[in-house]
Formats: structure tokens, sequence, C-alpha cells
């Protein structure tokens, strides 16, 4: 059967969970997770949330899914020790090098690959799978028939959303909320400016970043046929009156092997929705009618008094035991309590008495130890063996009971032994001495002209599609001896991978053995082809323990978060070589719905697109592989005049990122880094590298 995973922001809200038929919940501790301003549980918390869950057969998922930077690891991972000891079932993880501390601290506790890693492909399974993941939750901008196919074919695990927020961008690749507003979604604070107005022209007044939540209660059964693991509900920062009802609802259905009824599905809209719900994605049907936005209204007061019962007057969950007892002569009192797992709890109590009037019968013994109720149990069987002529109060047989199933709880509620470890940073590298070098990457081919290439830079990232339409770019760089890397899309499903791998061939008959891949998905693909991969920033490098991951992994360097400070970059342990992006306008967004076709009914996406937010700051938004869309900052990252500050980093390389630039211009600003000329853009930032990005 499915197992439903609900949110739980307060004990309150793992009570509403549990008491309404969650098999998990997952639950933030500290400041190391997805949702930093929820009310995230202390250790206690966390300890007595375990127990109570554990004890009503409830497993306990934690989120570690942010990513990490050095100084920050060696508190993880004494939470991870913690969390070891208490008997958290999975943690949820998006920070390589928080998973490579994992194994370490605590090797027999199951990982899960977070949405944040954007796994959104059979192959990015198989590279969790290598990391020692033991469940994936995918994108959640996936339709059935590629949710079916990696299901039917996965190594590991597969967990899917089934209810709650969508974010426009796939998760993991947003860079909105940090890049406009210093408040960075990986790093489990995103501020959501996604869902302010914005608009086409010069006025912000559409809500075109703005989904709908999803609902798939009606494809419940679809799913599971389909190999699902998991269903997860999103709503960490809502009430435990949301939790209590959709879990209720998602729980019936599925226990019931149903669909909600037309009432349940008016609770869940009430509960909280977008102006409705949207299926857009699962049944593969992008669009405008995705998109809605929160509707101001009083809290549905009778509903939530409903579901506030289902949590709050005593146990609704019920764990199947059996009971047993024997009442013999000169012996004292025996009974036990068994649970379907194994756990077995016996006590003891008062020798019985020759009966003076009425003897004790096993259907009396029976009777008083299928009394359950206020207890997290029912009975379904008692064994009783009571010998003839003997004399037991009723009372001191409830006690027993009452007694066994204490300590039956006891038993349910302790954390299992585990293996133990300590988190070792390792060997530190030393930095190389030395300026870096230069590359480029480019969004056309076109923007390859000669002037530029007389400049020599050390590698130009070339995307798939463009120098697989336009091979002789290829050619034209090597004659010049600059050396070219093919760019994998970020974003490739399953059914695009054959015509990603067309492109790949190309690029490969002309001799091209150098890539650079954005997410698992694509660092595996290359690797399978054989190219020398380089990581890309959408792999989320913050810390040193990351880069030893990916050498581990295979790839031969990386590329630094662009979340990261220039000194916390300076001291990474650099395992494999790394570059950092120092010029270019930032990619904020990577979405699978197409927002130029959603406003003007037709794919326009070959000239410019600009979205203007209520500021009046103007973002480009430009076509990505797969008739995706890739949203750019409005201002172009801009540091040739710092040099010195970026030269001192240890960096084998800086890239130069060309998206909207004119050919005329890439040759400038490659001039002014090479300490030429006078190039400045007219209006330009310095990106997070020199303020904190919380």
């Amino acid at each position: 059967m499915l197992e439903l995973l609900s949110p739980a922001g307060s004990m309150e809200s793992v009570t509403a969970a549990v008491q309404n038929g969650a098999n998990a919940v997952y639950l933030g501790y500290g400041d190391f997770n997805a949702r930093r301003n929820a009310k995230n549980f202390t250790r206690e918390e966390v300890a007595a949330a375990v127990s109570y869950c554990h004890t009503r057969g409830t497993k306990v998922h934690l989120t570690l899914n942010t990513l990490l930077t050095d100084r920050e690891l060696p508190a993880a991972a004494q939470v991870a020790g913690e969390i070891n000891e208490m008997g958290v079932d999975a943690v949820i993880v998006q920070d390589l090098g928080v998973a490579r501390m994992l194994h370490q601290v605590a090797p027999q506790l199951a990982l899960h690959a977070s949405t944040q890693m954007t796994v959104h492909s059979l192959d990015g399974v198989k590279e969790c799978a290598r990391l020692g993941f033991t469940r994936a939750v995918l994108s959640r901008e996936l339709s059935r028939d590629q949710i079916r196919y990696i299901c039917q074919n996965s190594p590991i695990e597969i967990e899917t959303f089934a209810h709650g927020a969508l974010c426009m961008c796939y998760s993991g690749q947003c860079y909105l909320s940090s890049v406009i507003g210093g408040r960075s979604g990986n790093r489990g604070l995103c501020a959501q400016p996604c869902r302010l107005k914005y608009g086409w022209g010069n006025r912000a007044n559409e809500y075109p970043l703005s989904l709908k939540d999803m609902s798939l209660a009606d494809y419940l059964q679809e799913l599971e046929e389909m190999g699902v693991c998991c269903l997860k509900i999103e709503g960490r920062m809502k009430r435990p009156e949301y939790v209590a009802i959709v879990t209720g609802i998602y729980a019936r259905a599925i226990r019931e092997g149903r669909s909600p009824t037309p009432e349940e599905l008016e609770q869940l809209e009430a509960a909280f929705s977008r102006q409705g719900f949207t299926q857009g994605y699962y049944l593969d049907k992008k669009g405008s009618d995705m998109f809605g936005v929160r509707q101001e209204s009083e809290p549905p007061r009778e509903l939530y008094a409903q579901a506030r019962t289902t949590y709050e007057s005593g146990e609704n969950r019920k764990e199947l035991i059996r009971m047993y007892a024997m009442i013999r002569t000169g012996e004292p009192a025996q009974v036990a309590a068994q649970d379907l797992v194994g756990n077995v709890a016996r006590v003891e109590g008062a020798v019985p008495e020759a009966a003076v009037n009425v003897p004790l019968t096993a259907e009396k013994v029976e009777g008083q130890l299928k009394r359950t109720g206020g207890t997290p149990y029912e009975c379904e069987k008692v064994t009783a063996y009571v010998d003839e002529g003997l004399s037991l109060p009723l009372s001191a047989l409830n006690a027993l009971r009452r007694q066994a199933l204490e300590e039956l709880s006891r038993l349910r509620g302790l954390p299992p032994q585990r293996e133990k470890g300590e988190f070792h940073p390792g060997v530190r590298y030393e930095n190389p001495k030395g300026a870096p070098q230069i590359t480029l990457s480019v969004r056309s081919a076109q923007q390859i002209t000669p002037a530029l290439l007389a400049l020599q830079p050390a590698r130009i990232y070339l995307p798939s599609d463009e120098g697989a339409a336009c091979p002789d770019a290829i050619r034209a760089c090597q004659e010049a001896g600059v050396e070219v890397a093919v760019l994998l899309p970020r974003v490739c499903w399953d059914r695009e991978k054959n015509k990603l791998e067309q492109e790949l061939k190309v690029f490969q008959e002309l001799g091209v053995t150098q890539a650079l891949a954005g997410t698992l998905d694509g660092v595996q693909r290359a690797l399978d082809l054989g190219f020398t991969v380089t990581s890309d920033f959408g792999i989320g490098v913050y810390n040193s323990q990351t880069l030893k991951e990916l050498k581990r992994l295979g790839v031969s360097a990386a590329t630094a978060s662009f979340e990261l400070k220039l000194p916390q970059i300076r001291d990474l342990s650099k395992a494999i070589p790394l570059e950092a992006i120092v010029y270019g306008r930032l990619p904020l967004m990577i979405t699978e719905n197409c927002i130029i076709h959603n406003h003007t009914g037709q794919h326009s996406c070959t000239g410019v697109n600009q979205l203007t937010d209520r500021r009046g700051e103007k973002f480009p938004v430009v076509k990505a592989w797969g008739c995706r869309n890739e949203i750019l900052n409005g201002k172009t990252l801009f540091l040739a005049d710092k040099a010195a500050d970026y030269q001192r980093l240890g960096l084998w390389a800086v890239r130069l990122m060309f998206t909207t630039e004119k050919p005329e211009q890439c040759v400038q600003v490659l001039e002014r880094y090479r300490g030429q000329g006078r190039y400045k853009p007219a209006d330009f930032t310095r990106g997070l590298y020199y303020r904190d990005v919380e």
C-alpha cells in the first residue's frame, strides 16, 4: 500500500497527521531545513515526536535539505548524531556534502534525495542510488508517463508530491529570492517572490508565476499501480487543522481503494487552495489554467473545528495487537501484549486465590483484556489460560492490562540500536596558485565570432542543440585552438533523451570530449557517454565535501554556487578544479510552463521578452532546451574591475556567461576581462559575492 507522508510544522501537527492516518511525517529540526521560518522542533520535541509516532506505527523523516557551508557542517553532524540516536527513520537531503557527512556519522540511517536535487529522470535516480540514497523524491513537474517509466526501472524507492503548493521553478534551481532579496530557497528562506505581481509591459498587473496548488487525489490507485512508493503532502507552514483534513481524506481514500467523494474534494479546497487545484503537470496539460492566487477569506471555522476533534479527542489511530494471559494456581498472574512487528511486553501481578463463590473463567479474562479503549491499540485476539477454581479481582486484571500496554508502548518507542560514526572533513587541498583562465558559455552559436575566438578563451561551453544545429561553430573553435565543451540542458526528461543523445553525438563525432552538466541527471548521462564532466552551478557546490563527493562520482571539475561569498569560495578545499561565474545575467528560474506561450498564445521565444516586477525591474525571459523558459536577472553580474578579488580564490577558471548579448558585445566583455577597453554594463550587480545570503 502507498505510504502517505504528511507535513508537521509543530507537535500539534504531528498529532493531527498521526491521528488521521499518516504512515509517516516529515519535520524540521534546527536551521538546516528548507522551511527555516517554520516553528522547527527542539531536540526534546523531536525525541517526543519520534516516540509518539513509533508507538502508533508512524515513521519520522527529518529534513536536512538545504545547502550548507563548511562552517555549518560540524553543527549539522551533531544534529545527525542526535537524530540517529533518537531513532529518526530517514533524512531528506539536498546537499551532496551533507549526504557524505551523514554516511560517516549515521551509516545505517536511510537517506532520501530531496526534490531540491531536481531529480527528473531515471538517470538522476540512478545517480542518487550511486550516492547511497534509498529513495528519490521526483520533481513535481513530471507527467504520469515519466513517473511510470522511472518507477518501472528505478533501483530505489520513488516518492512523489501528491498535494500542496507548486513552485514555478524546478526545485533546487530557483535563485529568484536570493538574487533579488538575499533570502535563498536553497538555504531554507525563500521569500516567495513568484507569488507577487508581474507584467509584460511597464506594469505589473498579472500573476504569471503563481501556480495553483496540485492535487492528485483522483489518481491514487493509478499512482500505486505504477509503482510509486510514497505520496507526499506539502505544507509544513500550514495549520494543524489543514494537516488533519488533507491527511484524513487521502488516508481514507488510499485505505479504501477509492477516490475522494465530492464532499471530501470540497473540504480539500476549503482547507486551502489558490482558486482551485491543478493536475496540469501530471496530466501533461500545461498552460494558463494551471495558475491561480490565494484569495483572502475567513478560515472555514466549522471544518477546522471538526478537524480538531480528530486529534484532540483521544486516540483515533489504533495499532493491532494480541493479548495473552496465564492464571495458574500458586503462580503470579501473567499478562502479555504483542504487536505485529514482534515486540512483546510481559508483566506479572498477584498470585490468584481460591475462588469462594464465582471462579474466574477464560472468557472473563478475555473480556477484560480486550478493553483497550483510550490507548493506541486495538486487540484483535486474546489467548487466556486459566486454572479452574481461582479468583482474581477484575481491578487486578485491568491493572495488568494497563501495565502491559504501557510497557508495549515503551518498547515500541525505543530507538533502534544503530552504528555511530564521526564526521571527518578529510584531507585539505591547497589552493592552486596563479590567475584563473577565462571560459565562456554562450546561448547562441552566432555569439561565437572570429573576433571572439581571437581573444583565445580557454574553453567555450556551447548548448547541445546549438552545436548540433551549427557544427561549423564547433569547427571554428577547434581551428582557432579553443576547446569546446557541450553544455547539457539542466532539464531533460526520459522521453527527450534520444533527442539529446543525437545532439551529443554530433559533438562526439567532431572530437569534443568535455561536457558541462547542471543536474545529477546530466552528469550521469554525460559520464555514460564517455565525456569528461564539469558540474555546473545547478548542482549546488556549497562546501568542500560536495567537491569530494563529485570527485568520487567521476566528475573532473566543478562550478561554485553563485550564492557563495568570495571568501567562502576561497576557503573551499578544492578536491577537483573549480570555476566561478563572474559575468552575465544570472539564471533565476527554469520553468516547465512556458510563460511566454501562456501570455501570447504562441511560441514567440525568438524575440526579447521581458517580465516586469512591481518596482519596474525587467527580467529577460528566454527559451530553454525542450520548450522551457529561463528567467534571467534584470541586472548583469559584472566583476571585471574586481579581478584582484576573484584571482585570489584558487580557481582554475572564471566564466563569462553570455545570454542576451549581441556578438560584438561578447567581444567587448571578453576584452574587458582581459584587461582591455572600458566596457561596463549600463545596469550591473556584484551578485551575491559581497553580501550575505540568508
